[in-house]
């Protein structure tokens, strides 16, 4: 069953790069007393999450952060590596923590799983943003998880509380 607003986000494990390796990253830890915005991307390195949808974070955590979010979070099922690199590569830095879910494990416990086998990718996450609050439940959630009708086709972006009201060149919506 997919999340929706008013749920309390599940627990679950993920990883991200540190200066010694892959370090695990709990999902309880990560939302406890803060304020998170999680965004998931299909991949790392794929050619519109790393020209839209990454950078749109990077280039606007300022603002996002302006509005009371602690930590911006960017999930992909890739591992860890991949994911450091493509943080380095995009110049995440201290803006945006990259997570690894691996086995698509916490994208599954979501209930926003994507299953690409048959264009050989495999099982992905879907594209989607999140606003967690204190203690881990769902407040916001971005274009893909809600049931409106939409003018345009959105693939991915920001559209959550903080984002929304960050300047209108905020993270893509493509």
């Amino acid at each position: 069953m997919t999340i929706k607003v008013g749920d309390k986000m599940p627990s679950g494990t993920m990883h991200t790069m540190t200066a010694d390796g892959p370090a695990e990253v709990g999902t309880d830890e990560m939302f406890s007393g803060k304020k998170v915005v999680l965004f998931s991307v299909p991949g790392a390195f794929t050619p519109t999450c790393s020209a839209k949808h990454l950078p749109g974070f990077v280039n606007h955590a300022g603002d996002i952060k302006a509005k009371g979010v602690d930590t911006i979070a960017c999930m992909a099922v890739n591992d860890a590596f991949v994911m450091g690199a493509w943080g380095d590569h995009q110049n995440a830095g201290d803006k945006v923590m990259m997570l690894a879910d691996g086995n698509a494990d916490y994208s599954k416990a979501l209930g926003l799983e994507l299953d690409l086998a048959a264009v050989a990718f495999g099982m992905r996450g879907k594209r989607f943003s999140l606003l967690v609050n204190d203690g881990g439940r769902l407040v916001d959630s971005g274009p893909l998880l809600e049931k409106k009708k939409r003018s345009r086709k959105v693939r991915g972006g920001a559209c959550t509380e903080a984002a929304r009201t960050a300047p209108s060149s905020s993270p893509s919506r493509e």
